[in-house]
């Protein structure tokens, strides 16, 4: 009868390790379930899959992340170069989210990867996911609405999965991966003003949305 109870203490005291005095769930640093308050540190892109590693030599996002949670809409970047118009009601604003940005040089490029979590119920969630990423490709592809000197060219059109350049007086590559089981939307985009000092690599688009998926479904346990 001890051992029973002992055991039942010990997952009472697991249980609430994860639990705030407020009630919310908090998400481990490596993992965590789809009720995080934070975006854990294994959903994001692995530095040495993001394009121009060798030469940037990118720092692990989650050491760099700042919480959008709560504070600013998590707008994606292109929609700051295609001045797309803000949302009356974002469904952004409820999710919870985490942004990396790193800068470099004027000519050189810059680079911003950010990741979005709806907590609760996966169908509502998935449901939110599917809706911003959708809103986000059409506004994508209406870049030049906004900014005349900015031309939209898709390179990835998959479900809940898409790559593109806008080249302009910005050239910028922007993938967006939308996971609907577990409710979560991971952004990597990078940038440089035109001409940039470093040309474009050539590397697989499909290949970095891959990079950016295992990561989610790693830090997500059991939705993937």
């Amino acid at each position: 009868m001890r051992l029973v109870v002992a055991a039942m203490l010990s997952a009472g005291g697991l249980m609430m390790a994860c639990v705030s005095s407020s009630g919310h769930a908090h998400a481990d640093q490596e993992t965590c379930p789809p009720v995080c308050d934070r975006i854990p540190d294994t959903a994001w892109i692995s530095p040495s899959a993001i394009p121009l590693n060798s030469t940037y030599h990118w720092p692990p996002m989650a050491g760099l992340a700042v919480s959008m949670t709560g504070t600013a809409t998590p707008r994606f970047r292109f929609e700051e170069v295609c001045a797309t118009p803000a949302l009356p009601q974002d469904t952004r604003d409820s999710a919870v989210a985490g942004r990396t940005t790193v800068g470099n040089a004027p000519g050189q490029w810059q680079l911003r990867a950010q990741v979005l979590h709806w907590r609760g119920d996966t169908a509502h969630g998935g449901q939110n996911a599917s809706s911003v990423f959708d809103t986000a490709a059409a506004a994508l592809r209406s870049c030049q609405l906004g900014a005349a000197a900015e031309s939209p060219s898709i390179t990835i059109d998959e479900p809940n999965r898409l790559a593109a350049v806008i080249s302009g007086p910005v050239l910028m590559h922007t993938y967006l991966v939308a996971h609907l089981e577990n409710s979560t939307l991971s952004e990597l985009t990078l940038w440089a003003s035109q001409p940039p000092q470093l040309p474009w690599p050539i590397i697989s688009d499909s290949q970095v949305l891959d990079a950016m998926t295992s990561p989610v479904c790693a830090a997500y346990l059991g939705s993937c």
